[in-house]
């Protein structure tokens, strides 16, 4: 009998649901070149953006969770928001190690697009103050909504960097197992902001108004985060948003970033009636690399 590739088995074996828990994982950034991927250096500034973007998103994700955890009385989501809480929470201090040791080591001035972040994060999507109890559930339930939107992006983010061939662009291991590591988890909890928001009764017609009005405003938050490391990065010409798009394209259609149809098509998969997260990448998969992660043994050993 022919047997599958690795891979392809891993996807195929369903462990069942999994325990939430965080991982301790240990990385070591000495010597981590600005350009991770030694030929692709505006994907590799691309995906160095969600390092600017993170640590604050997963702050909020896990202030509203840790919010809306007194009012969720299923016992069993209660302990899969505890997991979920404590994998963003070990994300968020990972991601931001990344922003003091690689980009800061390499002459990248991090605090203007950081404090821009914080902003977002914590004024406009965090919590307010001076609401009535009614305008702060709701203002809650918003936020809750949010998550699961930006959630379902990351696990199809994950799967793909867990399935992608970025080695073939000479990619740094250790970057390369941050962003699988990360992406693992993503994959292996993507179905607790989605329950959640079920919880709450984020419904049908508001989930889809979420996904049209978060989709561009990461698209965006990401290729501005782009530019600004680019404009920074003394070995590559400023580029305005046009050529820089181009680029961009390239690297896609390279394979070193996600393609546009495939985004779309993920995007559009939240407007099906009765969607679930559960066709956004292998849980199996998602576990069998948690197991071999170089980070996380290096703490276990």
């Amino acid at each position: 009998m022919k047997l599958l590739p690795l891979r392809a088995r891993n996807r195929t074996i369903d462990p069942g649901e999994v325990a939430l828990h965080a991982r301790n994982v240990h990385f070591d950034w000495r010597d981590t070149p600005l350009h991770w991927m030694a030929d692709e250096p505006i994907a590799s500034h691309l995906i160095n953006a969600l390092n600017l973007l993170l640590p604050e998103g997963e702050r909020m994700f896990c202030q509203a969770f840790s919010e809306a955890l007194p009012l969720v009385k299923d016992e069993k989501l209660r302990e899969q928001m505890l997991g979920f809480i404590g994998q963003e929470s070990m994300h968020a201090e990972t991601h931001n190690g990344v922003l003091d040791e690689v980009l800061s080591a390499h002459g990248i001035d991090v605090e203007p697009y950081v404090r821009q972040m914080e902003y977002l994060f914590r004024k406009t999507l965090g919590a307010r103050e001076g609401l009535d109890a009614r305008a702060e559930y709701q203002m809650l339930v918003e936020r809750l909504g949010m998550i699961a939107t930006l959630e379902h992006f990351f696990a199809y983010l994950g799967d793909w960097v867990l399935n992608a061939d970025l080695e073939r662009f000479h990619a740094d291991p250790n970057v390369l197992d941050l962003f699988r590591w990360h992406g693992a988890e993503e994959v292996e909890h993507r179905f607790v902001a989605y329950e959640v928001g079920e919880y709450f009764d984020i419904g049908y017609v508001r989930r889809c108004a979420l996904m049209l009005l978060v989709f561009p405003i990461f698209v965006s938050l990401v290729l501005r985060g782009t530019k600004y490391l680019v404009r920074q990065d003394d070995s590559l010409p400023d580029m305005r948003y046009p050529r820089l798009i181009l680029k961009v394209f390239g690297s896609m259609w390279r394979g070193a970033l996600p393609g546009v149809p495939s985004l779309l098509w993920s995007a559009a998969s939240v407007f099906k009636p009765g969607y679930t997260p559960e066709k956004v990448g292998s849980t199996a998969q998602a576990v069998a690399y948690l197991a071999k992660s170089p980070a996380a043994r290096a703490i276990a050993s």
